[in-house]
């Protein structure tokens, strides 16, 4: 919102909200109609397109948010070296409110102008005469149109809005309140009703045009330098002709210089370019892909997830994990992407943080939950793993910590398998567990004398029990299997605190994989569900409570927070991810990793205290 804001700031559809889209349906069902229903001859395909024109303006805005998250995470040629927010996120979310306006309003064109129906797919005459008068009167009337926007009168009221990001993205571009497009639309529209006036329209002039600006739009906001030098070596002129991401940079870092749409030479007349636009171009080409200190490795979990990831999609990613009705319509995108990482699946970079000194990056492997449950998917899912390590040591990482399912006991021994084979790593191996376990201990409420365990014999599930019994607390489990495991465990001087339960009438229950709805169902009301797996239960009680899988609160300090990890809160990350950051924080030279004998009293004690210190705080 604009520190002021003026008259038509607001959209007409917000109310709506998401449902903001049926605003086209009648005119979609309209041309979808009409075009079957009539006879070949009277057909107007380009009233036809309009709708899979909006959807191709969608998908490549779409296509240049992925790219752009990637390309800055990874922090090759990045201009702007600080991350964004959840309030940039929540901000920018309504991205596509201008496609739905310009939709309404080429439909209402296609109907009322003459010329402006059944256009023909080509026209030289059009196609040239539409870059020309962008070249000239758009390009001209824009710079001083943006110029007047950031008279304060003006940019208080309306263009602040688009100046509240500093850092942007692709989406930045489009991000402006609804009068502010309305002038865009006006100026943009210019070539397009020359065209229809003069009978020179077609429907490469139209979807060219449009497609061109939405490309400019999103590369000048990617935050990235994409340009290659040798292109204005080559053809020296086209550095008037065509800006750079750079260049574009600027105008949101210093504001007062840069005011070209897309071709600068307006700036060089006017004296309004930023003497730093060219050192800024070359130091941006110049950086490298970052080399992190800290990398946690993550996987793919449901074949949506990818829309969840930061580079899917950003409103979806800055939300705790749910279903969402509206990507089963997204099935054939989410089967072929499943194909894709079945067949040539591979481990790619997600996200980056700054936390103090420490440069934190997020690596997927882009393997599914249902692909760690096949066994005889292991090895190759180990392979993958292991070539994540071994690159995480060759690029001087300090700390990975293994997220989810990498660490499996059946897999690889809680991450033990790569530290026998690999003995000389630098890079230590962490699997969280010990913060994992305190996480849970110190969710259970004080003065609590009973608990019912209930869930897979983990090595965090082990450690929660042992550190219990020792603490005089009865353990009451569900299951005799559970019941002979764990008093084999304990021996005779524990086994006490142990017992069977019949009534189920604890309050506190800790949970893992396997808790059955049945189980749930016989709980008393009021329950507490503490989890201490990777991943939570259904939530099938409502007269009940749910905790979340271990995790705590990040410290504000760490930077570069815009998306949610899975199904936890805002701010909030799993205690295996922590683990590792804490690990590195404190310069602990051992591995973190493999069977039960890592956990200890101290080793908890130890971790949850570093874990405070640091700003971690938990839920």
């Amino acid at each position: 919102m604009a520190s002021n804001p003026g008259i038509l700031t607001d959209w007409p559809w917000k109310p709506l909200g998401s449902f903001k889209h049926v605003v086209l349906l009648p005119w979609v069902v309209h041309s979808t109609y009409s075009f079957l229903v009539r006879k070949e001859n009277e057909r107007d395909l380009s009233n036809f397109l309009i709708f899979p024109f909006l959807v191709w303006r969608i998908l490549h805005n779409q296509l240049w948010i992925t790219l752009s998250r990637y390309q800055t995470a990874k922090g090759s040629s990045r201009i702007v070296d600080k991350g964004i927010e959840f309030d940039q996120v929540d901000r920018e979310r309504d991205w596509d409110d201008q496609i739905v306006f310009n939709g309404i309003l080429f439909y209402l064109g296609s109907k009322t102008l003459a010329g402006a129906s059944k256009l023909p797919v080509w026209r030289m005459d059009g196609v040239i005469l539409t870059i020309l008068i962008h070249m000239g009167p758009v390009e001209f009337l824009y710079y001083w149109l943006h110029r007047a926007l950031h008279h304060h009168f003006l940019y208080s009221r309306y263009h602040s809005h688009h100046h509240s990001s500093i850092v942007t993205e692709p989406i930045t571009s489009v991000v402006h309140p609804f009068a502010e497009h309305i002038a865009y639309f006006l100026l943009f529209s210019i070539p397009l009703l020359t065209t229809i006036f003069t009978g020179n329209a077609s429907l490469a002039s139209f979807v060219g045009y449009i497609t061109y600006v939405d490309l400019m739009n999103n590369m000048g906001h990617c935050n990235f330098e994409l340009i290659p030098n040798w292109l204005f070596s080559i053809f020296p002129p086209l550095k008037y002709l065509m800006y750079t991401p750079s260049f574009h940079s600027l105008h949101h870092t210093q504001f007062r210089t840069n005011y070209s749409l897309f071709m600068p030479f307006y700036d060089y007349i006017y004296g309004t370019m930023d003497k730093s636009s060219g050192s800024l171009y070359e130091n941006s080409l110049k950086r490298e892909e970052e080399s992190p200190d800290v990398v946690h490795l993550t996987h793919l979990t449901t074949p949506e997830s990818i829309y969840h990831l930061r580079l899917g999609f950003a409103s979806l990613a800055s939300k705790p994990h749910t279903k969402k009705w509206y990507l089963w319509l997204m099935w054939p995108v989410t089967l072929g992407s499943t194909v894709f990482t079945w067949v040539y699946g591979r481990t790619f970079v997600v996200e980056r943080h700054r936390f103090q000194k420490m440069r934190l990056q997020t690596w997927v492997i882009a393997r599914y939950n249902m692909q760690y449950l096949m066994e005889w998917k292991n090895e190759s899912i180990n392979s993958l793993i292991e070539e994540a390590i071994i690159e995480a040591d060759k690029r001087g990482v300090k700390v990975l910590s293994l997220g989810l399912l990498n660490q499996g006991e059946k897999l690889n021994g809680y991450g033990g398998l790569y530290v026998e084979r690999h003995p000389g790593l630098k890079v230590r191996v962490v699997d969280g567990s010990s913060l994992a376990v305190a996480v849970v201990l110190n969710s259970i409420p004080k003065g609590t004398t009973q608990i019912l365990f209930r869930g897979k014999l983990t090595k965090v599930a082990w450690g929660i029990v042992s550190v219990l019994s020792h603490r005089g607390i009865q353990v009451a489990t569900l299951r005799g299997e559970e019941y002979e495991k764990l008093s084999k465990y304990m021996g005779s001087k524990l086994k006490s605190n142990l017992l069977l339960s019949k009534s189920c009438s604890q309050k506190i229950w800790l949970v893992g994989d396997g808790l059955s709805k049945e189980e749930q169902e016989i709980a008393t009301k009021g329950t507490t569900f503490i989890p201490f797996s990777q991943f939570p239960p259904k939530k099938l009680r409502k007269d009940c409570i749910y905790h979340t899988t271990p995790a705590m609160k990040t410290p504000m300090s760490i930077e570069n927070v815009d998306s949610c990890e899975n199904w936890l809160p805002r701010r909030v990350m799993s205690a295996w991810r922590v683990g590792g950051i804490v690990h590195a924080m404190e310069g602990w030279e051992e591995h973190e990793c493999g069977f039960i004998d890592h956990i200890n009293n101290n080793n908890i004690h130890k971790v949850w205290e570093a874990s405070l210190r640091h700003g971690f705080q938990p839920l």
